[in-house]
């Protein structure tokens, strides 16, 4: 009989080894133009999988509303490679541990996305992980508002993405949106997931 759990591993283990480049906040604004010579910061973020109840389900945060950053927004685990920190990796584990309690020796590394280039200067290295057992969630004072999870089944559904847009910095940008009950996932964190979404079915986006 087969272990559904390792199955999902086996799944999504191949899914992160198929060929296909990195992703940019700039994928749905071709005209944007990057600029030449940028320099970008490591950074690590998790993508948690969390089969402690059972039905796989992915963990993210929402940002505090009074950070300078990105107030509001969901988000992954994660923040830059600091100076202490071994690798993208590292980063991704220590900064889950500081934003939502998740102890460093919990998860079980999958592996890494392609990197993700963000409009803020970043090269963001997706580190996807399972977690098989429960955790005390706690959101980091002044930076997570909230700690919550979606279903990982309605984040590898391509069918649920959409391409919206607004005006920014003087024109229109186009991204992705994954919106799932009062979260309305956007911007990197949905860019991010599309990518592996894509990469689960089989394609390479």
């Amino acid at each position: 009989m087969s272990d559904p759990v390792q199955d999902l591993v086996n799944r999504i283990s191949a899914a992160l080894s198929g060929q296909g480049g990195g992703s940019s906040d700039f994928d749905l604004n071709p005209g944007a133009g990057l600029p030449a010579g940028r320099k970008l910061r490591p950074a690590g973020v998790l993508v948690p999988v969390t089969i402690a109840s059972g039905t796989p389900r992915l963990i993210l945060t929402k940002r505090s509303s009074a950070l300078k950053h990105h107030p509001g927004q969901i988000a992954f685990p994660g923040g830059k490679v600091d100076a202490g920190d071994k690798d993208a990796c590292a980063a991704a584990l220590r900064e889950a541990w500081e934003e939502i309690g998740l102890p460093q020796n919990l998860p079980q590394i999958i592996g890494c996305l392609p990197e993700h280039e963000t409009v803020t200067g970043f090269s963001v290295t997706p580190v996807v992980a399972l977690i098989r057992n429960h955790f005390e969630e706690r959101a980091e004072t002044g930076e997570v508002a909230e700690v919550f999870s979606v279903p990982l089944e309605h984040a590898l559904e391509p069918e649920n993405y959409f391409i919206e847009s607004r005006r920014w910095r003087g024109s229109r940008r186009s991204y992705y949106t994954v919106p799932y009950g009062p979260y309305y996932i956007w911007g990197a964190t949905a860019r991010i997931l599309r990518g592996f979404a894509a990469r689960m079915e089989g394609e390479c986006s």
